[in-house]
């Protein structure tokens, strides 16, 4: 039998959201306790370099995040190395039962649990990410100038992606599996028009290529989905732009979610559709998915959650 531990704020996730609102809290002096998640950091955590985090020019993302805990920690933060497993929203103390046996109660909850990128499943995806392979252009395109990409969608995300790369690369591939794109009709008219862009149609990547030493993509490879036919086209960057998952599973049946899963708050704030529950960064985040902008948001549940505790 685990042991029972209650705090005033309880914290799920531990990127930038996750980090900055445990910072608040307890400067606050709410005593909260965070509990980081299967993959402390966050998906900076598997970003190389960040050149877009205020006051540093170049960072790396894994490092910004011990640091960040560090901070954490040092105002008084608890900061646990476990996975909530389960989440009772329903009565009050809220509930959330923790791999490791522990049950925590809390009189309000930041959830800063994040998103996902979606990837393909290649192992050799897997095998350079970080090292050419991204799904987040406007975190990492500037390290493309004047070079080739490609770009893997047809949705808004990644016509926008594509747009954005020719800020730096000097060709973008858009390599999409069916005929038409899903984009809404203005981006579509953007891409077409623009000469840094070609789109080619019914292929998806099966393989992305690259070298060891110095570990870096060289291409991808491609079938025609028609006749199956493999073309191997040379780039020095893939971005997989087909879509981001919310990381809702704890929250699914017990929040009003929108946009395909993300947590809904109310405009302005920080606050759910459950009194004394808010949510921060990718989680609610469905446009600008930055690190800072989710360290803005952790803040402001700090700060909601804060008052919402004066008020009870």
């Amino acid at each position: 039998m685990g042991e029972t531990r209650h705090t005033r704020v309880l914290i799920i996730g531990s990127g930038p959201a996750g980090y900055t609102a445990a910072v608040y809290a307890a400067r606050a002096m709410l005593n909260p306790i965070l509990v980081q998640g299967i993959q402390p950091g966050g998906q900076l955590t598997i970003t190389t370099e960040v050149e877009n985090w205020p006051g540093d020019t170049h960072v790396m993302g894994p490092d910004l995040m011990v640091r960040m805990q560090a901070h954490a920690e040092a105002m008084g933060a608890d900061v646990i190395a476990d996975h909530i497993a389960a989440l009772d929203l329903s009565r009050r103390p809220f509930t959330a039962e923790a791999d490791s046996g522990t049950t925590y109660t809390a009189d309000a909850v930041i959830l800063a649990t994040g998103a996902q990128a979606k990837w393909l499943g290649l192992p050799s995806e897997e095998q350079f990410k970080g090292f050419g392979v991204s799904a987040c252009a406007t975190c990492d395109g500037f390290f493309y100038r004047g070079k080739k990409v490609v770009v893997i969608g047809g949705g808004n995300t990644a016509v926008e992606e594509a747009l954005f790369l020719t800020n730096f690369a000097s060709q973008v591939t858009l390599i999409h599996r069916r005929d038409t794109l899903r984009a809404e009709k203005i981006m579509q008219d953007r891409l077409f028009k623009h000469p840094k862009i070609t789109v080619l149609w019914h292929h998806e990547v099966t393989d992305v290529l690259g070298d060891d030493s110095p570990r870096g993509v060289t291409g991808v490879r491609a079938r025609n989905v028609t006749s199956g036919e493999a073309t191997d086209i040379p780039c020095d960057g893939v971005f997989v732009a087909i879509g981001h998952a919310p990381a809702s599973e704890l929250v699914r049946d017990q929040l009003e979610l929108h946009n395909g899963g993300y947590v809904r708050v109310e405009p302005g704030s920080t606050r759910t559709s459950v009194p004394g529950v808010f949510a921060a960064g990718d989680l609610t985040d469905h446009i600008y998915r930055q690190a800072v902008t989710s360290a803005g948001m952790g803040c402001m549940a700090a700060l909601d959650a804060e008052r919402y505790l004066s008020g009870h």
